[in-house]
């Protein structure tokens, strides 16, 4: 027997035209994102799976409440139990990664390691209390950096801050102009100023009434700026120009004890061995006039500095300062802290409460 397409019974809604068949296919369209959005409605949500337990034991419960006393309730209670148990893995999963990060001991409510110092306790008390008066976000590689403090100091390495460490921080021993491009241009652009206002304050002689502070028989002393976070009014009064030069800093440190700024001065023949700067969160910017046969050796690269430019270090790493020549005249600078480029502006705001002057 021959077919042919005229001999098939077609559905009434051919005979009706295009536009019927049209809204027919929208109709199934409809139906098809209908049964999408009701199959996606069902699936768990990351980090709800406490949520999708206590749903699916209550669904449970009342589907097998249906049947109770048959076996249909043994078998639908066996059938929802291997659909929950993928789920109930995934969060397990999901645990043991939570578990390498950050705030794993803050959230199993760990110790703080008996062996830390004094210091790293008050630390590590106003890191909690910075958290609950603002939040924990952000602040995991300064919780890192406190427990890990005591292992770092028993390590022997050429990077070894004595005070703190933020972990997980790319650092060098001395950086390029272009991490703090704008502070280091408005330093050399102000450096006419600001070499004049210490050749002021140096003629007024070293001693502790013209705001000098001598550190020891090395012919080293300081015009402190700031000290420590805190303004010294009276120096800053004779250095207006330089003062002013600080405040239109955008990453200067000024307001937690990590932060200092000032005339620094070593007489020749001085050598200042070898030491760790206290954090690797901030930078130190040299500026000024120092004698060509002085040298700088900070993590085992020597340097020297340039008169009128600036000199960007990381002092947290191993370093020591030598000025040998007997004949030259005293090295001088003026020392910025500033922050370092990878420390993040929660962390700057959380490091400035938890050294508050």
């Amino acid at each position: 027997m021959d077919w042919s397409i005229n001999t098939l019974p077609l559905p009434e809604y051919v005979e009706l035209g295009v536009h019927s068949l049209s809204g027919l296919l929208w109709t199934l369209l409809f139906l098809f994102l209908w049964h999408c959005y009701r199959i996606g409605s069902d699936l768990p949500i990351p980090g709800h799976a406490g949520k999708l337990k206590s749903s699916s034991r209550r669904s449970m419960i009342s589907r097998s409440g249906v049947c109770m006393g048959t076996k249909c309730s043994a078998r639908s209670k066996l059938s929802r139990s291997d659909q929950i148990a993928p789920f109930i893995s995934m969060e397990t999963a999901k645990d043991e990664e939570q578990g390498q990060g950050y705030l794993t001991p803050v959230l199993s409510h760990a110790l703080f390691p008996a062996q830390a110092s004094a210091e790293a306790k008050k630390l590590y008390a106003a890191l909690q209390e910075y958290a609950k008066r603002y939040s924990w976000v952000g602040m995991g590689r300064i919780h890192k950096g406190l427990r890990e403090q005591v292992r770092l100091n028993d390590l022997s390495t050429i990077q070894k801050p004595h005070l703190f460490f933020l972990p997980d921080v790319p650092s060098v021993p001395f950086f390029p102009h272009d991490a703090h491009r704008h502070d280091i241009e408005v330093l050399e652009a102000n450096y006419p100023a600001i070499l004049a206002e210490f050749q002021a304050v140096y003629q007024r002689g070293i001693d502790s009434k013209s705001g000098w502070t001598c550190l020891g028989p090395k012919s080293q002393a300081v015009f402190s700026l700031y000290s420590a976070g805190v303004c010294v009014a009276e120096n800053c009064r004779s250095c207006p120009s330089t003062y002013r030069t600080l405040l239109s800093l955008r990453t200067f440190i000024n307001s937690n004890s990590l932060g200092s700024a000032g005339f620094w001065l070593l007489g020749p023949g001085a050598i200042l061995g070898s030491s760790y700067g206290p954090t690797n969160t901030r930078l130190r910017c040299h500026l000024l006039q120092t004698p060509t046969s002085c040298e700088l050796v900070v993590g085992g690269e020597p340097q020297c500095w340039s008169e009128g430019h600036c000199l960007l270090l990381d002092d947290s790493f191993l370093h020591t300062i030598s000025h040998k020549p007997p004949e030259s005249g005293p090295r001088v600078i003026l020392s910025v802290d500033l922050w370092h480029p990878n420390v993040a502006a929660a962390e700057r705001q959380a490091l400035d409460y938890m050294f508050t002057p």
